[in-house]
């Protein structure tokens, strides 16, 4: 145990591991009212190590090659010891990842996470959000199937329809002109290597910031205003370690369970984790009868397709669909409520949030569905929710002030 003390202290005199542990852990100081929402930013961290993993293993065995790739995932499959449940792990994941994001920022829009002086916590989240998103889309190539080329194929042209330099960025893009050997050679090492690191370094700021100023709680109470005279610990805090981290701990072996639940019993999830059309060897000269991308992208594809075209182009379509992403960084400066918390918020927020989850789900839905009058016309009035619950946000919640709950001076446990 001496050694073990010497060990540390002389690790302790050349890197700051000790002071890492206890800032970070043993005495960064969370509140004592965390609940169930607060499980999916560990999970999102959790996610994040498997799919590294995993990815590891599965780039020792796949070819970034279009004469090849296809069959080296079948290799993979096939003939690699355990490559099966390491490709099953990765493909849940990529889903699982969005799940639990969505999950985190939900949590933020109920209690205000991304509220004064969390505004750059909110935006270190974006930021990753967007990382997530470019990094779905560039692994969602790989595997060379039928829907994954053809849903590359769709989503590279959108670049088209940005005026004046659309054509010479989709062409840049894809490094030539149609979604080729080059295109998947470029988007493996945005995938492995360029990506990854971005979102690594996007996850080590937002922890930073959060443990800058300090978690938020159910109640939007701010712990570090009721301190200890003497030790100048909030009084309503308690220790990240032991507790928190035993916590999670069965947070982790729930989200395990259903985790492997899938990837046992059901790893293409009826079509939504692995399409049918992606058992299929990529083919450019036959195009399946409706290409949609993965579900994760669909709301803001849903949006895409609602919007009509004009003069040939669907530049507004484009727009919106990068709107209804960007919109979600002005959130912090869009919402004027007195209150963080839903609690406490009066009713009129209450509505529109939840108008604003069925109409993303709503989407979400449409978005893998054939393009009819119907539901065009259902995408077009659920995209208008959508923005509005951002847009009219500055209006609705001065609104809802009135009929605030006053917040308590302490977390209600």
């Amino acid at each position: 145990m001496n050694g073990l003390t010497q060990l540390l202290g002389w690790v302790d005199d050349r890197f700051p591991l000790t002071k890492l542990w206890k800032e970070h852990l043993s005495e960064y100081y969370a509140p004592k009212n965390f609940n169930f929402w607060y499980f999916f930013g560990s999970l999102a961290l959790l996610v994040l190590v498997i799919q590294i993993l995993t990815g590891i293993f599965l780039t020792m065995n796949y070819k970034p090659d279009a004469a090849v790739a296809f069959a080296s995932v079948e290799y993979i499959m096939r003939d690699v010891s355990g490559g099966w449940i390491i490709r099953y792990m990765h493909t849940t994941g990529a889903s699982a990842f969005f799940v639990v994001v969505y999950l985190h920022m939900f949590r933020g829009l109920i209690y205000g996470s991304y509220r004064k002086p969390r505004e750059l916590i909110w935006i270190f989240g974006m930021l990753i959000y967007l990382a997530l998103m470019a990094e779905g889309f560039f692994g969602y190539l790989l595997p060379w199937g039928q829907m994954s080329f053809w849903g590359a194929q769709v989503i590279v042209n959108l670049f088209n329809a940005i005026p004046v330099i659309g054509p010479d960025l989709s062409v840049w893009i894809r490094g030539d002109y149609v979604i080729s050997d080059a295109t998947l050679n470029r988007f493996f090492a945005f995938h492995v290597i360029a990506i990854p690191f971005v979102l690594a370094g996007l996850v080590v700021a937002h922890i930073i910031a959060l443990h800058e100023v300090g978690s938020n709680n159910p109640d939007g109470v701010e712990i570090k205003k009721h301190k200890d005279p003497v030790t100048h610990i909030p009084l309503d805090g308690i220790p990240f370690h032991p507790y928190y981290t035993v916590k999670d701990i069965v947070g982790v072996v729930v989200f395990l369970m259903v985790f492997f639940g899938i990837v046992f019993f059901a790893p293409e999830f009826g079509g939504y984790f692995i399409e049918d059309n992606n058992f299929i060897p990529a083919d450019p000269f036959k195009t399946p009868p409706h290409i949609a991308p993965v579900w994760y992208f669909t709301p803001f594809y849903a949006i895409l397709r609602a919007v009509p075209s004009f003069a040939g182009t669907q530049v507004w379509g484009v727009l919106a669909m990068g709107a209804a992403v960007v919109v979600l960084f002005f959130l912090p400066w869009l919402d004027k409520g007195q209150v963080k918390s839903i609690r406490y918020r009066g009713p009129i927020y209450k509505y529109a949030l939840t108008a604003f989850i069925i109409s993303f789900i709503g989407l979400g839905y449409l978005g893998v569905q054939p393009v009819t009058p119907l539901f065009t016309l259902l995408a077009q009035i659920l995209s208008a929710v959508y923005f509005g619950f951002f847009f009219l946000m500055p209006w609705y919640t001065k609104m809802d002030n009135a009929k605030c709950k006053p917040e308590p001076e302490r977390v209600t446990g």
